[in-house]
């Protein structure tokens, strides 16, 4: 979810939009703000929560550790209080290689359809 590569980025995401981002639910976007204090979106009138770059990045860290490494939230939190560049580091080359299998999978497409 790499949003520093994005020209049209905003300032502030609402909920709604960080859970579209990594198709969760709101209510587990709430949850985690909870149990990581690296999540902390501003609130405005009305306890309405907006999301930051920054705060979608830890929320990008989290869902690497737990969505798709199947750690729990304490082993989550354990981690990325041990070392958070690791985590980081292990979570962009992660996306890099989804990104690189796309890119194969539709080059190996347009190779099938031209033999």
């Amino acid at each position: 979810m790499a949003l520093k590569n994005n020209k049209n980025l905003k300032l502030y995401y609402s909920i709604k939009e960080v859970a579209e981002m990594f198709k969760v639910k709101e209510s587990s976007l709430r949850y985690w703000e909870k149990k990581f204090p690296i999540i902390s979106p501003k609130k405005a009138g009305g306890n309405i929560r907006q999301y930051r770059e920054e705060d979608i990045e830890n929320i990008r860290l989290i869902y690497h550790l737990v969505k798709e490494k199947g750690m729990t939230l304490d082993g989550a939190k354990q981690r990325l209080k041990q070392n958070k560049e690791t985590v980081r580091d292990n979570a962009d080359i992660v996306e890099r290689l989804k990104r690189i299998r796309e890119e194969l999978v539709a080059m190996k497409k347009e190779l099938d359809y031209i033999t």
